[in-house]
């Protein structure tokens, strides 16, 4: 009687099939392998979209109307078009700055790490954590988003994490607030 031999395990193929685990994060920085980095929702690039709208749509209008009425119909048209243009630029800018936002919770800190030109890591130890804060504009808690931002006794320190659930948010201020004040205690 023969006997089959099971088909060997087949690899996946590096070129088709990227390994989730290994494949290389698009904005990781040479020291941060092994470091698990979570990412704002996708919700926060609609959001941002959103907010560069309100702000590009009116002063289009509002600088074409008054280019317009000073000089000519043509010339309103284009300052319009040019300030639609630049909100569009814009735009392209604020989806590579959603995609540059990380953090990452550690045994003993957190790290946040943000920025497109000038890229910035800041590590938050837990001891050092004053008080969480938990924010949302109008747009934010339209599309169920918000911010949360870390106090710490530096004047210079600005971390915080835009675009979190806001139930996320909440337990991660919990969570980080417990482990503040248990950091804390310790010292």
């Amino acid at each position: 009687m023969l006997v089959a031999e099971p088909d060997p395990p087949t690899e996946p193929d590096p070129v088709t099939e990227p390994d989730p685990v290994t494949e290389p994060d698009p904005v990781a920085e040479p020291g941060d392998a092994g470091i698990r980095w979570q990412r704002p929702s996708p919700r926060l690039l609609r959001a941002r979209r959103i907010q560069a709208g309100l702000v590009t749509a009116p002063v289009a209008i509002a600088g074409g109307l008054v280019a317009g009425a000073a000089g000519s119909a043509g010339l309103g048209l284009g300052i319009g078009l040019g300030l639609v243009v630049a909100g569009l630029l814009w735009e392209r800018f604020l989806a590579r700055r959603v995609a540059a936002w990380g953090y990452a919770e550690r045994r003993d800190d957190l790290m946040v790490r943000r920025g497109v030109m000038i890229r910035r890591q800041s590590v938050i130890p837990y001891g050092r954590m004053q008080f969480i804060d938990v924010t949302a504009g109008p747009v934010e808690r339209s599309l169920g988003l918000a911010t949360l931002r870390m106090h710490t006794a530096a004047a210079a320190s600005d971390a915080r994490i835009p675009g979190l659930d806001r139930a996320r948010a909440a337990k991660l201020r919990d969570q980080l607030a417990s482990l503040g004040e248990a950091q804390a205690a310790g010292l």
